[in-house]
């Protein structure tokens, strides 16, 4: 059984877990050739994405509700999110190395992300959307914050269409482990600052682009 000490070694070499199945117990470590990251602070934001985020009702949390956030991740038809692995996420959590961060709209929720941290370096596990625009908020608002505590790296692990929109590429492995080697030489602390309100996240990223 992998422990979570294991768990952030295998982090540090730059390699990750992941399950066939839900209902498949068995982990198994990848490291692929391409790595999926994300600009820190520079996520893209389309002009509709704005617009709707101009339009109010949109807020952040910060671990509200960790568990929550993963099994809403992993609700899906297909996921490589397995019962060990949520418990082993718990773990993590109550060790102050996995965060979660809850979207709502109008208080009610409407997507977020979680992932794990290590050092100055942010490994983005997993993001659900519960409702138009729910994951991209989520994405708008985890970049900002990354950037705001010290953090260098976004590793989002795989490059999907989804990611690439918002400004992720893929980096070959060599690469990737010259900025993983950088952000673990670092420090950084995801609750070292407030989230920003919506109003604070726009005029941000409308006085930066």
């Amino acid at each position: 059984m992998l422990t979570p000490a294991q768990l952030l070694k295998g982090y540090a070499r730059g390699v990750f877990p992941m399950a066939e199945s839900a209902h498949d117990p068995r982990l198994y470590w990848y490291d692929p050739p391409l790595r999926g990251i994300l600009p820190v602070g520079r996520v893209h934001a389309s002009r509709s994405l704005l617009r709707d985020l101009r339009k109010g009702g949109w807020s952040a949390h910060l671990d509200g509700d960790f568990d929550a956030v993963v099994g809403a991740c992993a609700d899906r038809e297909t996921t490589w999110i397995n019962a060990p692995l949520m418990g082993l996420y718990h773990q993590l959590h109550g060790a102050g190395h996995a965060h979660a961060l809850e979207i709502r709209h109008e208080g009610v929720f409407a997507g977020g992300i979680f992932g794990v941290t290590l050092g100055a370096a942010f490994f983005g596990e997993s993001m659900v959307s519960a409702r138009t625009n729910g994951s991209r908020m989520a994405l708008l608002w985890m970049s900002s914050h990354l950037a705001r505590c010290g953090f260098t790296l976004f590793d989002t692990q795989f490059l999907t269409p989804h990611l690439a929109r918002m400004g992720g590429r893929e980096i070959p492995r060599e690469h990737y482990h010259r900025l993983l080697a950088n952000a673990l030489a670092r420090r950084a602390d995801l609750m070292a600052h407030p989230l920003p309100s919506g109003d604070q996240l726009w005029q941000e990223i409308t006085q930066t682009s």
